[in-house]
């Protein structure tokens, strides 16, 4: 499973973490603004937003994971098994595939603004993007520097939901995640207060006590509780290095360690990759699970008017600093 945050600061970071028992051979992908991406349905968009995310290349065709645009929008796609639903071709609807989506949207639009209208007509079709690879089954955290929303296609229909934590896991869907948040009213960044019963004398015997009930099991609920408060009362300085640091720590309060989710036949899921892009400067940081190192790719260093992808391997080798 994965969980998805925004930061902002100066600058508008996104980014999220890739928690699955296997890698597929992710990469760095940039899309510069003449690569043509070809939709099933729509034809080809031959010019558009350069872009730069993990991606699957398959054939050179990009398919994205998650990634931000030149103009500063993010998206990720998460998993949402057993509520995504998606549709055959509608008439007078922009039929886009599942696989599509994240660059139909980053293709075109801007602002988070400019998605709610494109949402408008689409209808997410149910076909794959070829024989071997099943349809993911994904709800979507779409953010610029300004708003969030979750996109949430199941059996009834396409749903839009404004993301005011800025935060996404998976299961169960988004309603009800905040709804959940409401168990969770009474946690502190603070000292608490003894409102147990009067009489009874009871004192603090550590600090961090007002946070006593935040969960930290691996589900996917309890992700979605313990990184919107981690999220939600984070502070950090403004410049680069103290707020992408910061962001790694958000996202670090939900790392998922080999050993700790056991899927059967020896199998674990855990975090392949976290990632925090500086959407604002096209700036992609992540680190893996074998490297701890946080390894960066700008975007605007390559030729943004080129036609071909860019691909960089993620950087898995261990890597250690001995200081004497």
């Amino acid at each position: 499973m994965c969980t998805a945050a925004t930061y902002l600061t100066k600058d508008f970071y996104f980014g999220r973490t890739l928690d699955y028992e296997f890698s597929y051979g992710e990469t760095i992908a940039v899309t510069p603004r003449n690569y043509k991406f070809y939709f099933r349905e729509k034809g080809a968009m031959e010019s558009h937003y350069a872009m730069i995310g993990v991606a699957h290349v398959i054939g050179k065709f990009p398919l994205y994971y998650d990634g931000v645009n030149e103009k500063g929008l993010g998206i990720a796609g998460l998993n949402f098994v057993g509520n995504a639903c998606y549709f055959e071709k509608k008439e007078g609807k922009d039929n886009i595939a599942q696989f599509e989506l994240i660059p139909w949207i980053l293709g075109q639009c801007a602002s988070v603004k400019e998605v709610r209208e494109l949402l408008k007509k689409l209808n997410i079709t149910n076909e794959p993007f070829n024989d071997r690879l099943p349809l993911a089954q994904l709800h979507w955290i779409i953010a610029d520097r300004e708003e969030s929303i979750t996109v949430e296609s199941v059996k009834e229909g396409l749903f839009v939901y404004d993301n005011p934590v800025g935060v996404l896991t998976n299961n169960p869907p988004f309603p009800l995640q905040m709804f959940n948040l409401n168990n969770y009213m009474s946690l502190t960044v603070n000292n608490p207060q003894n409102t147990f019963a009067k009489g009874l004398d009871l004192t603090m015997y550590s600090r961090g006590m007002g946070a006593i009930g935040l969960p930290g099991d691996l589900s996917s609920q309890s992700r979605f509780v313990r990184v919107a408060f981690t999220r939600m009362n984070s502070r950090s300085g403004e410049g680069e290095k103290e707020s992408v640091s910061q962001f790694f720590h958000i996202l670090g309060s939900v790392d998922q360690q080999k050993g700790c989710c056991c899927l059967g036949n020896d199998e674990y899921e855990y975090t392949i990759y976290t990632s925090c892009c500086n959407a604002s400067k096209g700036i992609y940081y992540y680190t893996t699970y074998d490297n701890q190192r946080i390894v960066g790719v700008d975007m605007h260093r390559e030729d943004l008017e080129g036609s071909e992808v860019i691909s960089y391997p993620l950087a898995e080798e261990k890597e250690f600093l001995i200081q004497n």
